[in-house]
């Protein structure tokens, strides 16, 4: 007798969390695209440097997507690997060295995983290093943002920018109206009106599914050498590192560990290259600008996702010039909120001046040199603890200095 209340308590013990950390609601959506002035970019830059298979690359990156909303349940982003991505764009590596590449950062993060050197890593470097990489990385959008998308339509586009920041100004926390979806569109509304030229409708709708890809030994060596190396340490930093601190930041009460972000990753990139999916990462700035307009479940990234999945799924052939049609000026605008997000974070630091001085060190470092990630994350760790030490030195000093006036 007592079996179905017993049965019916269980059911609603699991509904309810899937309700409260999956949520559909005006604001999830508008926290949806808070990451799109990253990714759009991104992957439209490596299928036209490396001529891939729009529906693939978008297939899969929303598929990417949707499994790692209902894996976390939070806004854990999925972004294009920036390194890789810059890499292949600038240098218009071929789709099969990208493919290459990706997997080798699949199998050389799994390494890293299960040898325990990910968590290792998160012991051993300070916050402060975290929130100088995050801080980097803010930087490094908010001049994306200023130098190439807001001029890209020179008057027309500083005027579509200066609406689109007045209207988030209005509107910035406001649960019923939330601003993220207010420019999100008028973004849509503009590049219909303005950008819709071209080719007619009926070229560019067709159904695609993914294509098989089985790299090459050729491939995965050519791959780990031109982009695997300069990811990693990007990856270690932003997508591992700063990821987890985010979370902790924005969730405490849902914890995650650095090695469910690091195998994550890695299964992501050890999938895409047989799909023909661009490598993938998470990214604090991802999470950051989805939170910034609102997102606060899963559900937002499911809707993200959903929407890369129906335009690989639907409209595969013509995926490119769909999505060109969205205004530079507004992925501008949303990249300036997400950079201010990612900078703000350095308020924790107020007071404690070394460890504020770091951060900035670190930041700059990132966001200026070659391969600053990495540097910035070795240079800022051995600092950091330096500094400590001679802290630590200074204070036994001062005590043996007190004992001896005192005796």
């Amino acid at each position: 007798m007592n079996t179905t209340p017993h049965r019916t308590r269980r059911l609603s013990d699991l509904i309810g969390p899937l309700r409260a950390d999956i949520r559909f609601d005006r604001n999830e959506w508008a926290g949806a695209f808070g990451d799109i002035g990253t990714d759009i970019p991104l992957i439209l830059g490596m299928m036209l440097a490396a001529r891939l298979d729009g529906a693939s690359v978008f297939i899969m990156f929303g598929a990417m997507q949707i499994l790692t909303a209902l894996l976390y349940r939070m806004p854990m982003p999925v972004q294009p690997l920036k390194a890789v991505a810059a890499l292949v764009i600038a240098q218009k590596l071929t789709g099969h060295v990208l493919y290459g590449g990706g997997l080798a950062i699949g199998i050389i993060m799994l390494v890293l995983s299960l040898a325990g050197l990910v968590s290792w890593l998160g012991r051993i470097v300070p916050k402060a290093v975290v929130r100088g990489i995050q801080a980097g990385l803010g930087l490094q959008l908010a001049a994306l943002a200023l130098t190439n998308y807001i001029p890209s339509d020179k008057a027309g586009g500083y005027a579509l920018a200066a609406f689109a920041l007045v209207l988030i100004l209005l509107l910035y926390g406001n649960r019923k109206y939330p601003a993220g979806l207010a420019v999100v569109v008028l973004g849509v509304w503009y590049g219909i009106a303005f950008n819709l030229h071209g080719a007619p409708m009926g070229t560019l709708i067709g159904f695609g599914l993914p294509s098989l890809h089985v790299p090459g030994m050729q491939d995965i060596v050519a791959g780990a050498l031109l982009l695997a190396l300069p990811q990693i340490p990007l990856s270690l930093g932003n997508s591992i590192l700063a990821t987890r601190q985010m979370a902790q930041d924005f969730f405490p009460d849902r914890p995650v560990s650095l090695r469910k972000i690091s195998l994550t990753y890695t299964l992501m990139n050890l999938i895409n290259p047989f799909l023909g999916g661009v490598p993938t990462c998470h990214g604090s700035g991802g999470m950051a600008g989805h939170y910034a307009f609102g997102a606060r479940t899963g559900g937002s990234i499911v809707i993200y996702g959903a929407f890369y999945l129906l335009l690989g799924l639907f409209f595969g052939p013509g995926v490119a010039a769909i999505v060109r049609i969205f205004p530079l000026p507004i992925l501008g605008i949303l990249l300036v909120f997400e950079s201010l997000t990612l900078l703000s974070l350095l308020r924790d630091l107020a007071g404690r001046r070394a460890e504020f001085l770091i951060a900035v060190l670190v930041a700059l470092c990132a966001s200026s040199l070659p391969y600053g990630y990495g540097i910035g994350l070795l240079g800022g760790t051995i600092i950091a603890h330096a500094t400590r030490k001679g802290w630590t030195g200074l204070s036994r000093v001062t005590d043996d200095q007190d004992v001896r006036s005192r005796s």
